[in-house]
């Protein structure tokens, strides 16, 4: 054994002595973060709902996630060790995956030139110096998670996600929490039939563009891998069938972590920026004309606003049973 090696050695059984429950991982590194990196801030936005097969989040803090990579499914770790951050990976694609971790955790994210501009969002930014826009990297899943939200409220939206996750994932490798799921492949999405789509609460129309989508994995990813500009992302997602400029801004902000994608079309969106910064509620035209102040780093502030306490305007009629919604947000 060379004396590397046997560094390495050391350093792996030193990481595993931390959480003597869990066994040594295959993969794992401890990086600090070259802006201040908060992991329930930043990972926790891409969690889908409380029951998301694909992540989890431990009582101490801890985020667990699924990937499926090139070279097989792997599971994640993250912990946050003040300033730093402990990742460990388990699964055939344990190495891929800690490799990429700092990006996934908004290594790529560049607040440079952010200018809050607002009592409210000075505020917000100041509590929250943690908070990265980070993306995924993953088109399909980045993809589904959209098109299952659109026209329908969130509460539905995030059950029928879990749903056929649970049922179309393989179980993530040991030792993930139970229920956890590797997001599935393509083949596994085209492979369900009508039925199986309402079965759990998908109309034919959302069916339909995830299986288009689907069909197209392969070509969806290299938009990604060969490092495509954020405006030709844009025009390639908006000329696919059942792809709107909400469902676009919504893939690039959870897949590329595109700082300035404004979900144009969301219900709750322009209300809330409005009332929280403005004291009256924006329709779309509004909230896109307020926010131009802030270009390059619009996301950012609609982050800040949620996480700063949004004002939310108090319900003025019944609340609605889950299903869709008559607005054509796609």
């Amino acid at each position: 054994m060379t004396e590397q090696e046997a560094a390495l050695r050391s350093e792996t059984m030193a990481a595993a002595d931390d959480a003597p429950s869990l066994p040594a991982p295959d993969a794992w590194r401890e990086w600090a973060p070259r802006l201040p990196t908060s992991i329930a801030q930043t990972i926790g936005r891409a969690q889908q709902g409380r029951r998301d097969p694909t992540q989890r989040r431990d009582p101490d803090g801890a985020v667990w996630r699924t990937m499926r990579t090139p070279d097989g499914p792997a599971v994640v770790r993250f912990e946050q060790r003040g300033a730093r951050i402990l990742c460990r990976a388990w699964g055939a694609g344990a190495a891929w995956a800690v490799e990429r971790a700092p990006w996934l955790l908004g290594d790529g994210d560049d607040p440079s030139g952010f200018e809050p501009q607002h009592p409210f969002l000075e505020a917000a930014h100041r509590r929250h110096p943690g908070m990265r826009i980070a993306g995924s990297g993953d088109m399909l899943h980045g993809l589904v998670g959209a098109i299952l939200e659109q026209r329908v409220e969130a509460v539905a939206a995030l059950a029928s996600w879990s749903r056929l996750v649970q049922r179309l994932g393989e179980p993530a490798p040991h030792p993930a929490p139970a229920g956890m799921r590797i997001f599935p492949s393509g083949a596994a999405w085209l492979g369900l039939e009508q039925g199986e789509w309402r079965a759990v609460g998908v109309d034919l129309r959302r069916a339909a563009t995830i299986r288009w989508v689907a069909a197209r994995e392969r070509s969806m990813q290299r938009l990604v891998d060969e490092r495509r500009d954020l405006e030709t992302i844009d025009r390639v997602l908006l000329s696919m069938p059942g792809i709107g400029p909400w469902t676009s801004a919504e893939v690039r902000q959870r897949v590329l972590g595109d700082a300035d994608a404004v979900s144009v079309g969301d219900v709750h969106l322009a209300p809330v920026v409005g009332q929280t910064l403005a004291g009256r509620s924006f329709d779309d035209a509004e909230l896109v004309a307020f926010l131009e102040p802030w270009r390059g780093h619009r996301y950012r502030v609609a982050r800040l606003v949620y996480a700063g306490g949004a004002v939310v305007r108090p319900r003025i009629a019944p609340r609605r049973t889950p299903g869709p919604r008559p607005e054509s947000r796609r």
